[in-house]
C-alpha cells in the first residue's frame, strides 16, 4: 500500500484527474463506499500474501476459482443480469468443479471462501459506485495508508524487520510491488463498470490458472488427481462460456 499510493498520484498527475478525487472527497456516501471497498481489498491482499507465503497456493488458487462463481452470483441477484442457457451450464460444470476441489482442501477452505467472498463483494462495490477507477483506487490507497504503516512501524521495530533496505534486490521488488498492484486493480476497475459483472467473473478465471501453474511448477506444490480433474473441468466450463460470448457477438 505504501508503494501504490505514490503510483495512483502519478497517474493522477499525468491524467489530470485531480479534479475527479476532490469531487470523490467531497461525497460522504461515495466516500463511506470506498472506504468500505479499500478495507475489503486490503482484507482480501493480506489473507492472500499470508497463504502464498505458507505454501497454500491451491487453497488461494481456488479462492478466485470460486469468485467467478460467487460473481455470477451477485450480478444475477443485485444487477439482474441474466444468464443464457449454454452459460448456465458452464457455471453448473464449474460448480462441480470447484466443489471436488474445495473438499478435497476442506481444512484450509476457511482462506478459499474468504478470498472468494471479499474480491467478489470488492467488485460489486467498485461496479455501483460513480467514481473513476483511479480516484477510486487512490482513495481506497489513502484508507488503507495508516494500517499499512502502522503494521511496517510494527514490523520495524520488532525482531523479525522489514524486508527493506536489507539489499538492492528486494528493495526494487518491493518498490515495483506499487505499479504491480496498481495497474491490475485499475484495469480491474475499469472492466467491472463496462462489462457484465458475470462474464467478468469468467474472465478471471485466468488468474487463479497463473497462480495454480506456479504452485505446481515453480513451488513444486504436490498435485493431486482430485485436483487435477477440477481444474480440467472447470476450464472446459470457461470454454464455454467463451464460446458462447462469441456466437452472441457473431449474432450481434
Amino acid at each position: 500500500m505504501l508503494f501504490t499510493l505514490p503510483v495512483c498520484i502519478l497517474f493522477l498527475a499525468a491524467s489530470r484527474q485531480f479534479g475527479a478525487l476532490r469531487d470523490a472527497l467531497a461525497r460522504p456516501r461515495s466516500l463511506a463506499i470506498l472506504a468500505a471497498s479499500g478495507l475489503m481489498i486490503g482484507g482480501n491482499w493480506l489473507i492472500y500474501i499470508w497463504a502464498v507465503s505458507k505454501g497454500h497456493f491451491f487453497a488461494a488458487s481456488l479462492g478466485y476459482y470460486i469468485n467467478p462463481l460467487a460473481n455470477v452470483l451477485l450480478g444475477t441477484v443485485f444487477l439482474s443480469e441474466r444468464l443464457r442457457r449454454l452459460q448456465w451450464l458452464a457455471v453448473a460444470l464449474a460448480a462441480l468443479g470447484v466443489s471436488l476441489l474445495a473438499w478435497d482442501a476442506r481444512d484450509m477452505l476457511w482462506i478459499s471462501l474468504t478470498l472468494a467472498a471479499s474480491f467478489a463483494i470488492y467488485g460489486l462495490v467498485r461496479k455501483l459506485v460513480p467514481v473513476g477507477p483511479l480516484p477510486g483506487l487512490t482513495i481506497e490507497a489513502l484508507v488503507l495508508l495508516l494500517p499499512a504503516l502502522a503494521l511496517v512501524h510494527w514490523y520495524w521495530i520488532s525482531p523479525t524487520g522489514t524486508a527493506m533496505g536489507r539489499n538492492a534486490l528486494d528493495s526494487t521488488v518491493l518498490g515495483l510491488s506499487g505499479l504491480v498492484t496498481a495497474v491490475p486493480l485499475l484495469l480491474f476497475a475499469g472492466a467491472a463498470r463496462r462489462m457484465d459483472y458475470s462474464t467478468l467473473g469468467f474472465v478471471q478465471y485466468l488468474s487463479p490458472t497463473i497462480v495454480f501453474l506456479l504452485g505446481l511448477f515453480v513451488f513444486h506444490e504436490p498435485l493431486k488427481p482430485v485436483q487435477l480433474l477440477c481444474f480440467v473441468t472447470i476450464w472446459i466450463a470457461a470454454g464455454l462460456f467463451t464460446w458462447d460470448l462469441l456466437a452472441r457477438r457473431r449474432q450481434a
